[in-house]
């Protein structure tokens, strides 16, 4: 697909989602671009916080959170969105104008003249404040570029001096960036790290690995300092996937690591455990007998990821010397064809002792898999008595839909538009965001999609292990109910007269929804999402509910305790939902019509586990049959000879070794069980797919 193709086609799916929503093409495509990059790692998260001058010279359209929680880093978003479906052109006195809008806000807002001036319930007010409260302990400036026009110079991470004496950056997110990133199908973009030229020399490794074998390892030994600079250059864009993950949820540094670098720095190699790194290749040198690594290309720590942030945080506290720190770095070379095959495993592996488990952040995890399977098989009700029938398209991973609909023909690709129309998208975050709210999580969305996710990943995780047949149909019908509420109550806020624009919209929609449902369920009660599955859309008793909701939720959201206070920080509070959850609401009398009682829903669900447990075993009979018995009998064997089962287990293998005896799906389903624990102890043998 060409830039200009892409450009109008993402121009489209902008102008197809602002309708959708009921929300502004500019407010979506700030959306859009965020999570683009909040993808890369380039961005943990961005709030929406619009603010334009009089004079229109400053200018602000979101943040990256908190510097205290960023380690001291104050990220800026400027927003250039033109509204015509032509591409435009950017050229260096462009970008040079929108970012010095960004440096004037950045100067007003430690001005208490100016930050007087602005509307205290406005999100810029908390913006500015924050800025003037954290600006002794801000590191470094970050000012990024969204736009859609092309950028034929790449401008990512150019140093552009200093504001008032903090170090500063430059970031630009053009079309034809988003184009490469889009196209090239993976979730990051290329990273070339060039150690000679760029940070500081060369560093000597060991092969680990032997000459007839396909994989490739190596030792090294990576000074502090040259860590420091590489992770300083790309952040956390340099750590896997669930490293990241993990740091967002526990901390990025460790309070041991960074005692031992500042008082026993020439012991941190021997006290520290060490990285393990993947990269998709490298470039050697080996002069006088000792072989240097000079270049890396796409650079991933899978575990030490504190060890890392820790040695940057360091590298940036006036006095500390990390020429005396040093650390070691397992590095396994996986080409580009076998990393998301190879790297999750990986890491995996050696984040075996943390809690959080790569499967749980990942696509290939068997709940995520699920919803895939539920949603290509699940037919929308056809509403008005149509007969065209739809799917709702569950996105388990990035791009998934674009891919499907690119490798089909022209006549094959408007069937699939009509089978799984734009608007019946579902992508593994919004999911994770929709059932976060009515789980009563608010304050958890309101951080962001990365760490929402991360908290879901958690719960679901821990849910699927223990109640598996939980995610059956019903729950994935209850879902999409869910998912519909959620984007009709976007455009509710849209259409208030109170709501004036600005970020404020997102919490209010994730707090008056939480707020709705945590009260009906103390009434004893539950939503009627079979109703909202039916209609694919809301009863007009819960519209009604949903703006009185949201009025509730704008009081409490634009009203923080601390008059100075964010109001994107606040709803981020567990006070914040404990005060909604405190509030009184007078709902209107006709909510019952959208409601069931709770007993009704509990016994359908309980319906539903029982009917996907028969499913599950008619599965694993077929495919214990489709095995045959000679494969049962060679399971068999294996067990023995490694002492992999019980009695029981045995009495169940042998049924099925045995020609003319077919086992209950019951125990089908324990033999299949049996054989997964066997492939991971080393067994070959593999079943037939269903």
């Amino acid at each position: 697909m060409s830039l200009a193709e892409f450009h109008v086609e993402f121009f489209q799916e902008i102008a197809s989602l602002a309708g959708a929503h009921g929300n502004f093409k500019p407010v979506v495509f700030f959306e859009k671009m965020a999570e683009h990059v909040i993808g890369t790692g380039e961005l943990e998260t961005a709030d929406y916080v619009p603010w334009v001058s009089g004079r229109k010279d400053a200018r602000v359209d979101g943040y990256g959170g908190d510097p205290r929680e960023a380690d001291g880093v104050l990220t800026l978003i400027v927003s250039d969105f033109q509204s015509s479906p032509e591409l435009g052109r950017l050229n260096s006195g462009d970008i040079a104008s929108q970012f010095e809008k960004l440096v004037r806000f950045i100067r007003q807002a430690r001005d208490s003249k100016f930050r007087a001036s602005l509307e205290e319930s406005s999100p810029a007010f908390g913006l500015a404040d924050t800025i003037s409260a954290r600006w002794a302990s801000l590191t470094k400036i970050r000012l990024v570029l969204f736009t859609n026009r092309e950028l034929r110079a790449r401008v990512d991470g150019l140093k552009a001096g200093a504001i008032d004496g903090v170090e500063t950056t430059y970031n630009v997110w053009d079309i034809a960036r988003l184009h490469r990133l889009v196209l090239s199908g993976r979730a990051q973009e290329d990273r070339d790290i060039d150690l000679v030229d760029e940070f500081g020399g060369a560093i000597p490794a060991l092969r680990a690995h032997l000459d007839n074998t396909t994989y490739e390892a190596f030792l090294m030994v990576v000074p502090g300092r040259q860590l420091a600079a590489i992770y300083d250059r790309w952040g956390p864009r340099l750590l896997e996937q669930n490293v990241r993950s993990f740091l967002q949820a526990r901390g990025s540094v460790n309070k041991g690591i960074r005692k031992t670098i500042d008082a026993d720095p020439e012991m941190f190699f021997a006290y520290n455990n060490g990285l393990t790194a993947t990269a998709e290749a490298i470039e050697t040198e080996m002069k006088e007998g000792v072989l240097s690594v000079l270049r890396l290309k796409n650079l991933q720590i899978v575990n030490g990821g504190q060890t890392t942030a820790s040695i940057h945080a360091a590298s940036r506290t006036k006095g500390c010397d990390l020429s005396r720190v040093s650390v070691q770095m397992k590095l396994s070379i996986v080409s580009p064809e076998r990393s998301e095959e190879v790297v999750p495993k990986i890491s995996e592996f050696a984040n075996s002792q943390n809690k959080v488990n790569a499967a749980d952040f990942f696509a290939n995890h068997p709940f995520h898999i699920e919803m895939e399977k539920l949603s290509r098989r699940i037919y929308v009700p056809s509403v008005d008595g149509g007969f065209i029938q739809t799917k709702w398209f569950y996105e388990r991973a990035r791009g998934q839909y674009a891919d499907e609909r690119a490798r089909r023909t022209e006549a094959h690709r408007k069937k699939f538009d009509v089978e799984y129309p734009k608007s019946q998208l579902l992508t593994k975050t919004d999911l994770a965001k929709v059932l976060s709210v009515w789980s009563g999580q608010p304050h958890i969305v309101a951080r962001g999609a990365q760490k929402n996710f991360i908290e879901f990943a958690k719960q679901v995780g821990e849910t699927w292990e223990a109640r598996e047949d939980d995610y059956n149909e019903t729950f994935f019908r209850e879902s999409v109910a869910k998912a519909i509420i959620f984007r009709e109550t976007e455009k509710i806020v849209s259409e208030q007269p109170w709501y004036t624009g600005g970020g404020s919209r997102a919490p209010i929609v994730a707090y008056a929804i939480a707020k709705l449902a945590h009260d009906v369920k103390q009434r004893g009660d539950a939503i009627n999402f079979d109703l909202v599955w039916r209609m694919q859309d809301l009863p007009s008793a819960l519209k009604g509910a949903l703006e009185v909701a949201t009025a509730a939720a704008n009081e409490l959201i634009t009203r923080p305790p601390v008059v100075s206070q964010s109001i994107t920080e606040w709803a981020k509070q567990p006070a914040c939902w404990k005060r909604a959850q405190d509030v009184e609401i007078v709902w209107p009398d006709d909510l019952d019509a959208a409601l069931i009682m709770k007993t009704d829903a509990d016994g359908g669900r309980r319906s539903a586990r029982l009917e996907r447990k028969m499913i599950n075993g008619i599965e694993a009979q077929t495919v214990a049959v489709k095995a045959g018995h000679g494969f049962w009998a060679k399971v068999l064997e294996w067990a023995r000879a490694n002492h992999r089962m019980s009695p029981a287990d045995a009495g169940i293998l042998q049924v099925l070794a045995t020609p003319g005896r077919i086992g209950s799906d019951k125990q089908c389903l324990r033999a299949l069980e049996l054989l997964t624990a066997m492939n991971e102890a080393g067994c070959r043998l593999q079943a037939p797919d269903r």
